[in-house]
């Protein structure tokens, strides 16, 4: 039956024509009545015509409605016929269509020419009697009430629907941003362990193989650097594609607090860096994406210095928790960079510092990099202890 319903209000052609023939039938029975049965039964036949077309043409359906009932009284009167037609109910239903799907101001103006239709009538065929004329009104007035509230349920439906339309776009809308953060956030996290990885395996490259030669056990070592720095990297890289495939545990998440840090400048010490660390505050206790933001720019910073700070690199890293914020600050000793001094230069897309200035917009942090008066090179960020941004 439900189905039936919406299959038919999909189709209004339908209904209305179903009405229409329901005023045929009944206009078909009244022909007894007449004594001039076949000028009534071509009125008949005409009157629920409009009906059928009533949503399809409201306005033009209601100026032949009210056109018919005019040539009904005109009609009647030439011919002296007194018998009403049951298809005048029609005016009613078109009262109905106009103010439930038109407006109220087209039902007004049908309303006034039912008003000169009632008067025509009035002096050619003579006046209604009392009941007939407080049902006419009360059926009449029944069907513009019952217009209000189905156009009311109407305009309530067009909104609903309006509404489901914007929220539809809004969910898309949100769900593209989403795919796109997302891609960053990986681009970004890959960018960070690869970039670092492979700046630290070309410049043990360049330098084992300026080295190997005069010092073998240089470049064995510069060798065993390019291996475990490898090795990482590609443990790295699998754990963040097995984040992506499933969903965190905690066990799975990394954890950059004071041991990753210290192990990250450990790891670079072994590269031939010569890396002081200072860290200072409760570092463990931070948010994920706060000590995962201080890790890459740590990491970046350092593998920044070893490709750009020359032969004798140092770095001075300092990490203090304060009480709305974490400061890092690494500072190098500046130099000619070592590509400079072999044979083969490193090429990179330059997306260091954009990659660390994304990452500290994303969390609400600040960040400062440039050259210090005596040639050092120095990295300044905050990031707040309770990022406005999401990771």
């Amino acid at each position: 039956m439900r189905r039936f319903s919406l299959w038919l209000r999909d189709r209004p052609i339908v209904a209305d024509t179903a009405l229409a023939l329901a005023l045929l039938v009944l206009e078909l029975l009244g022909a007894g009545s007449s004594d001039h049965k076949l000028t009534y039964l071509t009125i008949g036949v005409l009157l629920p015509v409009p009906v059928a077309f009533r949503r399809r043409h409201p306005r033009a359906m209601a100026v032949a409605m009210l056109a018919l009932s005019v040539t009904s009284t005109m009609v009647s009167y030439l011919s002296n016929d007194k018998a009403d037609h049951i298809a005048l109910f029609g005016l009613g239903i078109m009262l109905y269509t106009l103010v439930a799907y038109v407006g109220r101001q087209d039902g007004l103006w049908f309303a006034i020419g039912l008003v000169v239709d009632s008067t025509t009538s009035f002096l050619l065929i003579g006046p209604p009697s009392g009941g007939d004329a407080l049902f006419t009104a009360m059926f009449f007035l029944l069907c513009w009430t019952l217009a209000e509230f189905i156009g009311a349920r109407h305009a309530y439906d067009t909104e609903v629907a309006a509404r489901l339309a914007v929220a539809d776009f809004d969910r898309e809308r949100r769900a593209h941003d989403a795919v796109s953060f997302e891609r960053t956030r990986i681009a970004r996290e890959l960018h960070d362990v690869v970039a670092h990885a492979v700046s630290v395996i070309i410049v043990q490259a360049d330098g084992a193989k300026y080295t190997l030669r005069r010092d073998p056990d240089a470049a064995e070592q510069a060798l065993a650097t390019i291996a475990s720095t490898g090795r990482e990297a590609l443990r790295e890289l699998r754990r963040t594609v097995a984040l992506l495939r499933i969903e965190p545990t905690l066990e799975q998440v990394p954890q950059h607090g004071t041991a990753g840090i210290a192990k990250l400048v450990d790891m670079m010490r072994g590269t031939g860096l010569a890396a002081e660390l200072e860290l200072t505050g409760e570092l463990d206790t931070i948010a994920p994406e706060v000590s995962l933001g201080v890790h890459r720019i740590v990491q970046e910073s350092l593998t920044n210095t070893l490709r750009h700070a020359g032969a004798q690199p140092k770095a001075w890293v300092r990490v203090l928790r304060r009480d709305a914020d974490v400061l890092v600050e690494v500072t190098d000793s500046g130099g000619v960079p070592m590509q400079a001094q072999t044979a083969t230069p490193i090429k990179g897309g330059g997306m260091g510092l954009a990659g660390m200035r994304e990452r500290i917009a994303v969390l609400g942090g600040t960040l400062e990099t440039g050259r210090t008066p005596d040639g050092a090179w120095r990295v300044h960020a905050t990031i707040p202890l309770n990022p406005d941004g999401e990771f």
